[in-house]
């Protein structure tokens, strides 16, 4: 991926009033504190034992943003990313089977995420098996199929020795990396064994089915999903990650339309994370909140006492990487930071379309845009001014390359209300 295929991504997501997938270390500012903490004190020692903190943030204070973060800080550490959205529908916490598939569902290596941009994979998680082949049985992971049988020998005797990955777990994965054999099938086929292969995980499919297919006794389903997490992060130890990380996000109001039982399982749920996740060495879970989820007298953790101390309530400060609840509505970044961030876009919008450089304004007219585009932005506002700066710089800077000029009052006007519609 090219410098300015990367930029010209960044740009298209800044303009729709979203953080980019990629590239967000391009513009960031103010997080580097924490950032450089959570290396220190958790992602360098994220083999020894499993860790879980919280992030607490109002609606645009950019707990998004923080995860693109913190992902691509992961990635360059040598671990596996997992983003979840809790809701009701794909996710619920109050059934964490369904948690489990959205996790596997959602995870990608460091190498899948640096490909290019262009190319999507269908079944992340093969992929991820696939590397874990390739690491374990002393092959490149450029190493292209099939895969001698020396070599899958080697890594099948390495995976079926850990004892700490579920049985079924490894007689799964050893089928998967069977069909990368010389003495497979015609491709097409291969490729709609490994589909099937993978709805283990997802828990699609009958025991029966998969018994008599692939020799298994059991699927991941309700009574085994949290011991299949600890397999999961065991195996991704073993195929030679670092670890996993798994960006919890909560769907806004989530929780607000469970029902009284289904909430009690979610808090139960929540609460036994908590408890066994230091018996869990590879795992690093953020959990992303909004203010509410603390208080609520009818939904929040206060109505479950175990839970709401074992947690507590966001501190008013900035948070560090040691606190268990991160409170990034504490952050309050001052005007010379938005400049810096305004300058920095300027950068990325400059490699996207270095053609128009010379269109451009001045770092000083910039600087003169983010002040006056602040002045116009309440202190109260319901959306964060990050989301507005960044979505305001890049709309300037598209009139700047048309010829146009409007003022700073008729941009954010015209922000406010796209950022309303979304």
């Amino acid at each position: 991926m090219t410098e300015r295929v990367l930029a010209k991504q960044v740009v298209e997501s800044l303009r729709k009033g979203l953080p980019p997938t990629r590239g967000v270390e391009l513009y960031s500012v103010g997080n580097e504190k924490l950032i450089a903490g959570t290396k220190r004190f958790h992602l360098a020692d994220i083999g020894e034992r499993g860790v879980i903190r919280f992030v607490s943030g109002s609606w645009g204070a950019g707990k998004t943003h923080f995860f693109r973060q913190l992902r691509e800080t992961a990635f360059a550490e040598g671990c596996l990313v997992s983003t979840v959205e809790l809701n009701v529908d794909e996710a619920p916490l109050n059934k964490f089977e369904k948690v489990f598939y959205s996790i596997v569902r959602n995870i990608a290596s460091p190498s899948l995420f640096h490909q290019d941009l262009h190319i999507q994979e269908v079944a992340p998680f093969g992929r991820v098996v696939w590397e874990s082949l390739c690491s374990l049985g002393g092959l490149p992971l450029e190493h292209t199929q099939p895969v001698p049988y020396e070599n899958l020998q080697i890594a099948v005797e390495k995976l079926m020795a850990d004892n700490g990955i579920d049985i079924d777990f490894r007689k799964i994965v050893r089928k998967y990396w069977e069909t990368f054999l010389p003495e497979g099938a015609d491709p097409a086929a291969q490729q709609q064994l490994r589909s099937e292969i993978l709805q283990w995980f997802a828990g699609e499919g009958t025991r029966g089915t998969f018994s008599k297919n692939f020799g298994v006794s059991k699927i991941v389903g309700r009574e085994n999903a949290k011991l299949m997490l600890q397999s999961l992060a065991n195996f991704i130890r073993l195929s030679g990650y670092r670890g996993l990380l798994i960006l919890f996000d909560e769907a806004e109001q989530a929780y607000s339309i469970l029902r009284k039982s289904a909430l009690k399982d979610a808090h139960n749920n929540l609460l036994s994370l908590i408890n066994n996740i230091d018996g869990i060495p590879g795992l690093f879970l953020l959990y992303a909140t909004t203010p509410d989820f603390y208080v609520d007298p009818k939904h929040g953790i206060i109505v479950y006492g175990a839970l709401s101390q074992r947690i507590g309530r966001p501190e008013d400060r900035p948070p560090r990487a040691l606190d268990t609840i991160w409170n990034l509505d504490s952050v309050s970044p001052d005007l010379d930071t938005y400049r810096t961030v305004g300058r920095k876009v300027k950068e990325v919008y400059t490699t996207a379309y270095s053609e128009a450089a010379s269109d451009l304004p001045s770092d000083g007219d910039v600087d003169q845009f983010v002040a006056e585009l602040y002045t116009q932005h309440p202190s109260l506002a319901a959306i964060g001014f990050w989301r507005v700066l960044t979505t305001g710089l890049i709309a300037h800077f598209d009139d700047c390359m048309e010829g146009d000029s409007r003022p700073v009052r008729q941009v954010y006007h015209d922000v406010m209300e796209r950022l309303r519609e979304d």
